[in-house]
């Protein structure tokens, strides 16, 4: 068997980390969740999450980061294979809102909103990450507008801001109070956003 490098077990090491407090998170939301859980989740100690993150705070800012990457990679990849108006909205619309890690997830992010509120240095950095993910969300829309022809109802970083917070509401109210067809409703509102080009 090889052995690992120093920085390959580094390496490992944040990465088992990450994935235990995703479950962790998700389990127990994010004010209940402690370093112990993840840090035993992972195998580790909490020595471990306090060295490659700071603490919970910091490894919950890298796990939304990663996501904030992954969720780019997934709608570049499917918005450069889009050739119409409804590829467009079937690539904003890819998760399923009626899921239960989604809501999970959503609630723990509240959770973690209604925390950094009074912590002005993590809610500046938590919006550097949405900000950033934004902006990018909105350069691929304009780009993938313009090649199809289509104009949208509303600028883009509006819509970007809209459809985020919607999807995150929906998600989160599927946690307390179910709607009846919460994708049919962000499908609507695409629709909206995304008017089919004039002929």
């Amino acid at each position: 068997m090889t052995r690992l490098t120093r920085a390959e077990q580094q390496r490992r090491t944040h990465e088992h980390l990450l994935d235990a407090g995703r479950q962790v998170f998700l389990r127990r939301g994010f004010l209940a969740a402690t370093v112990e859980e993840i840090a035993a989740d992972a195998g580790y100690t909490r020595g471990a999450v306090y060295k490659h993150f700071g603490g919970k705070e910091g490894l919950w800012l890298a796990i939304i980061e990663a996501n904030a990457e992954t969720h780019l990679q997934g709608l570049r990849e499917t918005l450069a294979k889009a050739a119409t108006r409804d590829d467009v909205i079937a690539a904003l619309a890819p998760v399923d809102v009626a899921d239960k890690d989604a809501a999970k997830w959503s609630a723990a992010a509240a959770e973690v909103l209604a925390a950094t509120a009074q912590q002005p240095e993590n809610a500046t950095l938590i919006a550097a990450i949405q900000r950033r993910h934004d902006d990018e969300v909105v350069a691929l829309l304009d780009e993938h507008s313009q090649r199809l022809g289509l104009e949208p109802a509303l600028p883009l970083h509006q819509a970007v801001v809209m459809l985020g917070a919607l999807g995150i509401g929906l998600a989160l109210r599927q946690t307390v109070a179910p709607a009846a067809d919460p994708a049919a409703i962000l499908g609507h509102v695409l629709d909206t956003v995304f008017p089919p080009p004039s002929t």
